[in-house]
């Protein structure tokens, strides 16, 4: 019950933080959308769609702790699923864990990881997908991997999350191409070119994406958790009923035994009496009503 309440608080900070983030989100797919605009991304090495992909790097983000049922399990079989049919297409799988669980997983059943992150999966910050990207992105400009992508838990609502795959490298050009819709469009001067200026900008827009999949991440793993341990909660209170139940169902049939044979034994003692046993029949009667006022039957 303690773990609920604590989870369910934290829902609320961890929806906070991923709306603290979304204006900078926003605001930087703008000015990059201002850039393309006016001409810039032809040669963006983070834009570069690979004619022929032969390797495809794996990035699948969990949770650094249990206890929140089906939350890792579901982004770790959408990895496995997301590997086997990159390896059925004869392409070669690269793999970077995000989270404990996910590493003691694939680590135990022999993959081989490039890259593994934990430890802050609770409260991620900006600094730790600043890290993440440094692991991958260079690899994905030197043509080591030819795409990447990223499996996490997006968060819809308190009671719902969704396990998503989202192609993270080569970047998706649609949020570049398409420009700001709302409005009429500004007539920027670029110093220095808009190349340049994009060529420096995309690698932060990189460590957005990633940034807002971790905070995603965070605040659909309590939601699980939250959800996991009320149903903890009230299957533990259901038990503890039933045994309840049973245990006092089985104190009153030893008690009903215990008076049958107090009360069988006093009739036997009645139906064999002679003489001056007589007092004897009436004292074990006596101390079989005795035995039957003093039973608590409430406990």
């Amino acid at each position: 019950k303690a773990m609920e309440l604590i989870a369910a608080s934290r829902i609320v900070k961890s929806q906070q933080r991923v709306l603290a983030a979304r204006p900078y989100a926003e605001e930087i797919t703008t000015v990059i959308a201002n850039l393309a605009a006016a001409g810039a991304g032809g040669g963006a090495p983070l834009l570069a769609k690979r004619d022929e992909i032969n390797t495809v790097c794996t990035i699948v983000v969990t949770g650094d702790r249990g206890l929140c049922g089906a939350y890792n399990s579901n982004a770790i079989r959408m990895a496995e699923r997301n590997m086997a049919a990159q390896e059925a297409a004869g392409q070669s799988t690269a793999l970077v864990t995000v989270g404990k669980k996910a590493n003691g997983y694939f680590r135990f059943r022999g993959y081989a990881i490039a890259d593994s992150f934990d430890g802050f999966l609770d409260e991620p910050h900006y600094e730790n997908a600043r890290q993440i990207a440094a692991a991958v992105v260079p690899k994905f400009e030197d043509g080591t991997y030819d795409r990447v992508d990223l499996i996490y838990t997006q968060f819809l609502s308190a009671g719902s999350q969704e396990v998503v795959t989202r192609q993270f490298l080569p970047l998706d050009t649609s949020d570049i191409t398409d420009g700001p819709s709302d409005g009429p469009a500004a007539d920027y001067e670029f110093e220095p070119s808009p190349d340049a200026i994009l060529d420096r900008l995309l690698p932060r827009y990189a460590e957005a994406r990633l940034f807002a999949a971790l905070l995603e991440g965070a605040a659909s793993f309590f939601a699980a958790q939250q959800r996991a341990m009320k149903s903890a909660t009230d299957n533990a209170e259901d038990l503890i009923i039933k045994l309840s139940r049973a245990m006092n169902r089985a104190r009153q049939d030893a008690i009903t035994t215990e008076i049958m044979e107090i009360v069988g034994g006093a009739e036997a003692l009645r139906a064999g009496a002679q003489g001056g046993m007589d007092l004897i029949p009436d004292n074990a009667l006596a101390i079989g009503d005795l035995l039957v006022d003093s039973v608590d039957y409430r406990n």
